[in-house]
């Protein structure tokens, strides 16, 4: 509840919002003091042999992320290229680098590579240090010839050659800085491309509309579709632990399903001690993420994934975006 007030709050120029102002102001000069020290290389961005995208936002909580970094892996092995991912991978209870293989438990891996993992057929590596993920996926995979990035739009230790911003239909909310605000540094910023849920932000980047839809069917743990219209007027009970799981909840209702219960929970919750408080006949249903999490102890539930419309501009900028990334790569090696 207290997040949520604070989201609230995010979205005006409010009481609460202008009290917390000071520290905003803290917090962006301790932010802006390290970019600095990237940039003069009192602190050092590694460079890697082949172009990195980083797919990031400049907004506290939930953006869409991980679905745009799907979409844009898909895209890049549709279109020749050999892309692996690479994650800090939030959440989990070990901080070692590894490889994201399709059975890891995602307490091993967070929540989010373990959904790459299974749904793109990438490689995936997870690491504190993004860096570190990323040389070690170079070494087992040297066919790698592009690295995504999800999440790290902050992480100046990885040198970067395409930025991808993401917004939420929030846009950038009341414009202030943590805490006072939603943003993590100041906008407008330079990046690459920018994909918008609602409004375009400003800014001179390219941006293109983002359109967040279900698709019209859920999965079973093995695999086995099942159309949402077959759930129609049967008892439901959906849980969603992600940042805006009220978005979930409306998307389902959108595609005709009658949500007899809804549980909010935080997200990336683990689920390890989760019980059901709905009827055991209920039909359960959740997002692909939290499916990584729940199908081990709870097979019986059902996850809708879930689908993007880009604007068609979006991918041709980032083809021409990549392919002078790798012209540089190519004059310009890592030492």
């Amino acid at each position: 509840m207290k997040e949520a007030a604070l989201q609230r709050a995010w979205q005006h120029r409010g009481a609460l919002a202008l009290a917390l102002w000071p520290l905003s102001r803290v917090y962006g000069v301790l932010a802006g003091l390290r970019r600095l020290l990237f940039g003069a290389g009192v602190l050092h961005s590694e460079r890697m042999p082949v172009p990195v995208i980083v797919v990031g936002n400049v907004i506290a909580g939930g953006a869409g992320k991980t679905p745009v970094t799907q979409a844009i892996v898909r895209h890049l092995r549709a279109t020749g290229w050999h892309p692996g991912v690479v994650s800090r991978g939030y959440g989990r209870r070990i901080t070692d680098c590894r490889e994201v293989l399709p059975d890891s438990k995602a307490a091993d891996v967070g929540d989010e590579p373990a959904l790459l993992a299974r749904s793109t057929g990438a490689p995936v590596f997870v690491a504190r240090r993004r860096v570190d993920a990323a040389r070690a996926m170079l070494a087992c995979h040297p066919q790698t010839d592009v690295i995504v990035c999800d999440d790290g739009l902050q992480h100046w230790a990885l040198a970067r050659d395409v930025e991808v911003c993401v917004f939420n239909d929030d846009g950038v909310g009341n414009g202030f800085l943590l805490p006072a605000g939603p943003l993590r540094e100041p906008w407008p910023r330079d990046v690459d491309l920018v994909l918008h849920a609602g409004d375009a932000p400003a800014g001179s980047a390219p941006s293109f509309a983002l359109r967040r839809t279900l698709s019209p069917n859920a999965v079973r743990a093995d695999g086995t579709p099942v159309p949402l219209h077959t759930l129609h007027g049967r008892r439901v009970h959906a849980v969603a632990a992600i940042a805006r799981p009220e978005d979930f909840f409306g998307m389902l209702k959108q595609q005709g399903v009658t949500l007899h219960s809804t549980e909010t929970l935080p997200d990336h919750y683990d689920f390890d001690n989760w019980k059901r408080n709905s009827d055991k006949h209920d039909i359960l249903i959740c997002t692909e993420k939290d499916a990584v999490k729940l199908w081990p102890a709870h097979p019986d539930a059902l996850a809708v994934p879930l689908q993007l419309e880009v604007a068609p501009g979006f991918f041709p900028a980032l083809d021409s975006r990549l392919a002078a990334a790798s012209v540089r790569s190519l004059s310009s090696p890592s030492p």
